[in-house]
């Protein structure tokens, strides 16, 4: 799965993620189990809301890796292909 972040449209951050997810431009979410509940809790009301998959990643580091990013990440999201 978090191979998908490589080659799919992405975004990063918990700020972008929910606008993504406010305009429903969201195909899956992706959680670090590490970082802080006042960050992610608000995103996973989110996608239930949403009926938006959530794919939980152990540790904020392998998350922001899987990104193609050189810092830690809390949440990703695949973005639809529309």
């Amino acid at each position: 799965m978090l191979s998908m972040l490589k080659t799919h449209d992405k975004i990063v951050g918990a700020k972008q993620v929910k606008r993504a997810l406010a305009k429903t431009g969201v195909e899956m979410v992706f959680i670090a189990l590490d970082a802080d509940r006042k960050v992610t809790g608000e995103i996973e009301e989110l996608c239930r809301l949403r009926s938006v998959p959530i794919t939980y990643v152990d540790r904020m580091e392998e998350l922001g890796e899987a990104c193609g990013i050189d810092i830690n990440a809390a949440v990703a999201a695949l973005l639809n292909k529309n």
